[in-house]
């Protein structure tokens, strides 16, 4: 069997950034594998762990969901046969549904799910929990470890506000707080591997929703035309719901820059709320997926940048009006002195380093109702 490891985590999390660390400093002397699934056609995470000297298999043509099962169970199977490896480590799409790809891992024989990880930025897990629901609950709810990025640069109370938040959704996984720069690789590899049903917890979760799914489907299977009392009884109330959803979403449109609290007042200027209907009452009819909810540009190019124009792009970017709301950028791009410069960015923070080469530059942003021309004008694309 081949151990499979899956790190699961919102846009910018810091998913890669944990990877490098416990390839560093955890699997020591496992033949590794990563698999990185990016939201859009351009793939940036595996320049970034060029240096780790592990081999890496790069999807780039959508989410691991149900359209991509086979495809995804292909590759795994096509990685294995390749590369023997002793673990494959999977990175989903920071927008992608973590019971999507356990679900997808599990169809795979001589497949053994022994992590599920969700990484989850502290300062920002208020905001995205309320903006994108069922994304960003999906990924707490199926993880068996939940390890909290950022801790050392909010107050204890925002940390115990973002753990509480977490508890209300998953209340049996453990929870990493202490700041990474304090744990070795081998500590935290171990707090992942060490509770032997975290992968059982997710599998029994997934179970019990795809049960859920099945007699819910069982008890309506007369489909949409139907005209028994049965069916005329449940579309009139899921019009009844979709007049509600409709008049809550105008509701919260237009009254949205009113929702401020006092301690998270940087974090609340990116309260927009986007598509996401996701009310409990009305889960099983607004799956969305994840191309449904965000956009992404991504590009090649060749030109020549500073570090000062990139940090000046990045910071651009907060500008929600001018560019939509962007949730990630990241790239790395050729200097004009002859260095490559390689960047991250979140919403109000970015960081912009020198790194190694690649074969060209390669900028991805990723968000909601992102405006493409706008973001590519700003790149001078």
């Amino acid at each position: 069997m081949t151990k499979v490891d899956i790190f699961s985590g919102f846009l910018g999390a810091g998913k890669t950034t944990l990877i490098k660390k416990l390839i560093a400093d955890g699997y020591n002397g496992q033949k590794l594998v990563l698999i990185e699934n990016e939201f859009g056609q351009i793939g940036i995470d595996g320049g970034f762990l060029k240096e780790s000297g592990i081999n890496i298999t790069e999807m780039n043509s959508g989410c691991i969901c149900c359209s991509l099962v086979g495809d995804f169970g292909t590759a795994l199977q096509d990685v294995i046969a390749k590369f023997s490896p002793d673990r494959i480590l999977i990175e989903p799409s920071g927008v992608g549904k973590l019971s999507d790809v356990v679900a997808a891992v599990k169809r795979v024989e001589g497949t053994e799910i022994c992590g599920t990880v969700t990484v989850i930025d502290a300062s920002k897990c208020r905001i995205y929990l309320k903006n994108f629901k069922e994304f960003y609950e999906n990924q707490i709810k199926y993880a068996g470890t939940i390890i909290l990025s950022r801790t050392g640069n909010i107050s204890q109370d925002k940390l115990d506000q973002a753990i509480a938040l977490i508890r209300e959704i998953n209340d049996h996984s453990q929870i990493i707080t202490t700041p990474w720069d304090d744990l070795s690789g081998v500590q935290i590899l171990k707090a992942i591997e060490e509770p032997l049903t975290a992968a059982d917890m997710a599998a029994a979760l997934l179970e019990a929703e795809q049960h859920e799914l099945e007699h819910s489907h069982h008890h309506h299977e007369h489909g949409e035309d139907c005209d028994c009392e049965e069916c005329r009884h449940h579309h009139h109330h899921d019009d009844d719901d979709d007049d509600d959803d409709d008049d809550e979403d105008e509701h919260e449109h237009h009254h949205h820059h009113h929702d401020h609290d006092d301690d998270d007042d940087d974090d609340d200027e990116h309260e927009h709320h986007h598509h996401d209907h996701d009310h409990e009452h009305h889960h099983h009819h607004h799956d969305h997926h994840a191309d449904e909810v965000f956009d992404s540009i991504g590009f090649e190019t060749s030109k020549k940048f500073t570090k000062a124009q990139i940090e000046d792009a990045l910071k651009a970017l907060d500008d929600t009006e001018k560019y939509g709301m962007i949730l990630r950028s990241k790239g790395i791009v050729a200097g004009e002195d002859g260095s490559w410069i390689h960047f991250d960015f979140v919403p109000e923070e970015a960081e912009v380093r020198t790194g190694s080469s690649d074969v060209t530059g390669k900028i991805v942003v990723i968000g909601s109702e992102v405006k493409k021309d706008a973001v590519k004008e700003l790149f001078g694309i």
